[in-house]
């Protein structure tokens, strides 16, 4: 049983892979392999299939078929027609003003579809960003947290040769014990964090589960984003898709109850019949003239005299969906417009805190210096030296936090405007 269960997780790891991706090239792929948005462009085929599905009754309709009969006395009619060796019947709409507005409402909504697939990718473009800088993030806090583990045991060492000495207390070496202890359960949820970011990113590039895309270490170009929040705020609510698809399903709607106030219209259809007549039983002598070929052509009119309470009713329906349809709208631009400020507040917060982050790591380095050269002149221990390494190494991380902080935020505003996928290079 052993030897079975290693086997399927020798096989299991053999049928991973993994690859290695700018964050570009993670969007790219994304766009066009991921499952979400291959289900939004099936979608979005669907409604633009449902045009020439409503288009059909303005399209000739022909039947063919046989009403042959025996009959027995006067001639019975079969399904409206009489017997006849062969029959054909052609029927098209020509004025159907309700199928007309079903047309011009399914032209719509397969326009909400296409920017539904628009969200979508936005969304996706975000979501593998999100991914990507989480890897990121992980790998290089793990490198910073590998070394400073190494300097957690270098202290322990020499704090555990003074105990012996007998010039430190026990406790001191519990303490660094501790330390390293703790580095090492950091180093395993950044592990962790990096296998699980890698895990999601792959699935999230139309890759398996047991896959994984790790970040390129190419450094990437900052993207540039709008200073002007008020121009964003505008470019965002011109670009969104999940506005354009609100209004496109608001014009359907629109269209809809015109399709059911038009109900109340004549319907005109143009029918054509022909029928080969077999000149068999006693088919003459009910009839004083007979032939074999029978045609006709013609129009169908159809005039509702009284259509009830359902077409007011319907109306008042699709009416109260249509306001729900604007409200929905109106909060759709207040979440855009808030999204936004939130977005430019969190970017200088932000930059803020990179700029603070920045100036602590000069401060440490500089300590670290210092502690080196005090080292060389017999001023500072080695336990010294590697306390400052350990300290560096925290505003290290501290530095990669507020880094990738204001990374995260620039491209949340991009996303927010919709230009995500088109700012990274």
């Amino acid at each position: 049983m052993r030897i079975f269960c290693f086997l399927a997780l020798l096989a299991m790891s053999a049928q991973a892979e993994t690859y290695t991706l700018t964050l570009k090239q993670a969007i790219d792929l994304g766009l066009t392999r991921n499952p979400d948005v291959t289900l939004a462009k099936l979608d979005q085929i669907r409604a633009a299939q449902g045009v020439p599905l409503a288009q059909d009754p303005f399209h000739p309709h022909v039947t063919a078929g046989s009403g042959l009969a025996y009959n027995n006395g006067m001639p019975l009619s079969i399904e409206g027609s009489a017997p006849s060796v062969i029959q054909a019947r052609a029927s098209e709409d020509i004025f159907n003003r309700p199928q007309h507005y079903t047309i011009e409402q399914q032209r719509e909504t397969a326009k909400s579809a296409f920017f539904g697939t628009a969200q979508k990718r936005d969304d996706v473009a975000w979501q593998i960003a999100g991914f990507y800088l989480d890897a990121d993030r992980a790998n290089r806090m793990i490198e910073t947290a590998t070394n400073q583990i190494s300097s957690f045991q270098k202290v322990l060492d020499t704090v555990q040769a003074r105990v012996d000495e007998g010039r430190e207390l026990p406790v001191d070496a519990r303490q660094a014990q501790v330390n390293i202890a703790r580095a090492r359960v950091r180093l395993s949820n950044l592990e962790s964090d990096r296998d699980i970011a890698e895990r999601n990113l792959a699935i999230a590039l139309g890759y398996t589960a047991n896959d994984l895309v790790a970040p390129s270490a190419a450094d990437r170009t900052e993207p540039v984003v709008s200073p002007d929040e008020a121009a964003a705020v505008q470019t965002a609510l011109a670009a969104s898709p999940d506005i354009k698809r609100l209004q496109s399903l608001l014009i359907a709607k629109g269209l809809e109850i015109k399709g059911t106030e038009a109900r109340r219209l004549p319907q005109i259809d143009l029918v054509a019949q022909y029928a080969l007549f077999a000149n068999y039983n006693n088919i003459q002598q009910y009839f004083a003239k007979f032939q074999h070929n029978n045609g006709e052509i013609g129009a169908s009119i159809t005039i509702p005299i009284f259509s009830g309470t359902g077409i007011k009713t319907a109306v008042a329906q699709f009416e109260t969906d249509e306001e729900h349809l604007r409200v929905e709208m109106q909060s759709a631009k207040d979440r855009i417009t808030m999204g936004v400020h939130q977005s430019y507040v969190t970017i200088n917060r932000a930059k803020l805190s990179a700029d603070l982050a920045k100036d602590d790591l000069d401060l440490s380095r500089d300590r670290l210096t210092l502690a080196l050269d005090q080292l060389n002149d017999g001023r500072a221990t080695l336990r010294d030296l590697e306390q400052a390494r350990i300290d560096e190494s925290e505003k290290w991380i501290a530095f990669y936090d507020a880094q990738f902080n204001q990374e995260r935020a620039r491209l949340d505003l991009l996303h927010q405007t919709g230009t995500l996928a088109a700012a990274i290079q």
